[in-house]
C-alpha cells in the first residue's frame, strides 16, 4: 500500500471545522476525544499548544495533531490528540513521524508522551512502530460517556531515542 505524501503545517482558525470533522468521524467515537469549536479556538490561540496538520498532495487536510506543553521548562510535550481522515492506510504513522521530527527538532522537545485507551491496539501499534515505549497504566483514569471508567496506557519517546531511530532509517 502506497502512503500518500504529506506535508506538515500549523493550523489556522479557518482549519478548525476540518479538524472537528475528522475527530467526529464515526470510527473515532470511542477512541478520539472531541472538542467544541470554542475550546479548539482557545487551544489554537494558546502559546502552550500547537496544532499541526498533515496536508495531502491536493491540499486536503488528511490529519491533525494537538500538542500541549510548549514552553514547559522540562521540554516535555504531550500529544493531546491525533487523528487521520482515512485510518488504516498508513497515514497516521507517516503523519506522526513528521510531527515527531518537528517536535524534537525546531520545537525543542526532549520528551514526547501521550496516553491512549488500553483497548486501542491500532494506536498502540503505531506508537510502538515509531519507537515509543510503554511507561505505565493510568488505571480507570478516563470516564466514558456512559459513566464507566477506562484505563489509559502511557507511552513516550525521548529525543535521543528518536534521533537514534532517524539515523538508522
Amino acid at each position: 500500500m502506497d502512503v500518500p505524501a504529506l506535508t506538515l503545517r500549523p493550523a489556522a482558525l479557518a482549519d478548525i471545522r476540518a479538524v472537528m470533522a475528522i475527530e467526529r468521524s464515526p470510527e473515532f467515537e470511542l477512541c478520539v476525544g472531541r472538542s467544541e469549536e470554542a475550546e479548539h479556538r482557545t487551544m489554537l490561540e494558546s502559546p502552550s499548544h500547537a496544532y499541526r496538520l498533515g496536508i495531502g498532495a491536493g491540499g486536503e487536510i488528511e490529519a491533525f495533531a494537538i500538542l500541549r506543553g510548549l514552553g514547559d521548562v522540562h521540554a516535555n510535550f504531550y500529544l493531546k490528540r491525533v487523528a487521520v481522515a482515512r485510518p488504516g492506510q498508513g497515514l497516521g504513522t507517516a503523519f506522526l513521524s513528521l510531527v515527531l521530527d518537528e517536535a524534537f527538532g525546531a520545537m525543542g522537545a526532549e520528551r514526547f508522551y501521550l496516553d491512549c485507551f488500553a483497548d486501542n491496539a491500532r494506536a498502540q501499534a503505531v506508537y510502538r512502530k515509531l519507537g515509543m515505549s510503554r511507561d505505565g497504566v493510568l488505571r480507570k483514569a478516563y470516564r466514558l460517556a456512559d459513566g464507566r471508567r477506562a484505563d489509559l496506557i502511557m507511552m513516550a519517546i525521548l529525543k535521543g531515542e528518536w534521533e537514534g531511530r532517524r539515523q538508522t532509517t
